[in-house]
């Protein structure tokens, strides 16, 4: 994929981030969702799972900002995004997915109903609808992260689809 193109496609990643459509990323939006997820699944803010997900987007919030706030003003506009991950990504793919590690072991956590680690594909559909994942995408995107089709998402198998969502060469991906 040409320069630009992959620029195109992390631009409209942005959104993905932005939860409330203000035009920049901070760290409300992180806690936005995390808050979204606590919701759906009926989990107090204050539990232990509720705690670690607070912590695992403010990690997350921290990793992102680190590598694409450039101005330190605690928020990351979309051309700070689109330079900023382009550039790690190209550097690194493997290091963004990893800034985003804890906040998705807090989400399993929290979205795994029998406790044994993994999401199942329903699960998962519910996560991405209250992160903001269109609809009638969900169980398409859902049914994916199972790559090994066991019917039980993994953490890992989770972080390699994150990875690809953001680096993948095809540009509508």
């Amino acid at each position: 994929m040409d320069s630009s193109a992959y620029e195109r496609k992390i631009a409209r990643r942005f959104a993905t981030f932005d939860q409330d459509g203000n035009g920049y990323i901070s760290r409300e939006d992180f806690n936005a969702a995390a808050a979204a997820v606590l919701a759906e699944f009926d989990t107090a803010a204050r539990s232990m799972k509720g705690q670690a997900l607070y912590e695992g987007a403010e990690a997350f919030w921290q990793g992102m900002a680190g590598m694409a706030d450039r101005d330190g003003d605690q928020r990351i506009t979309r051309e700070e995004f689109v330079s900023g991950a382009v550039k790690r990504l190209r550097d690194n793919s493997q290091r963004f997915a990893e800034i985003a590690r804890p906040f998705l072991h807090g989400v399993i956590a929290i979205a795994d109903a029998d406790g044994d680690g993994v999401v199942t594909p329903g699960e998962a559909e519910r996560v991405l609808r209250v992160l903001g994942v269109r609809p009638e995408e969900c169980a398409g995107v859902a049914a994916a992260l199972d790559a090994d089709g066991d019917g039980r998402i993994a953490e890992e198998e989770i972080i390699t689809a994150f990875a690809a969502f953001f680096t993948t060469p095809e540009p509508d991906a």
